[in-house]
């Protein structure tokens, strides 16, 4: 599902314009990127929750020359999904 079905999808079951919807989206979208830039976490209660990891340096080769190299720590963007989100797939 494209950007484009998802406002379409939102605007039939909402009963919104796709302009609407497709705002109402790029909102929570903003938001969700703010949160997480500030280190905090974004948890929907039955759906998920959007959060910043930290990953650790570690060491790793290169597959070319063999060679060994370091891989600097970083924070990286997660989703883990709730309960209700998990009960639905399942």
């Amino acid at each position: 599902m494209t950007k484009k079905d998802l406002v379409a999808a939102i605007a039939e079951k909402a009963g919104l314009s796709k302009k609407d919807s497709e705002a109402a989206l790029n909102a929570f979208i903003a938001t969700v990127e703010e949160t997480l830039k500030a280190g905090e976490a974004v948890q929907l209660t039955g759906f998920g929750t959007f959060e910043v990891r930290e990953r650790a340096e570690r060491q790793a080769l290169n597959p070319r020359t063999k060679e060994p190299i370091t891989v600097a720590a970083t924070k990286v963007p997660a989703f883990k999904a709730g309960k209700g989100l998990k009960d639905i797939i399942a």
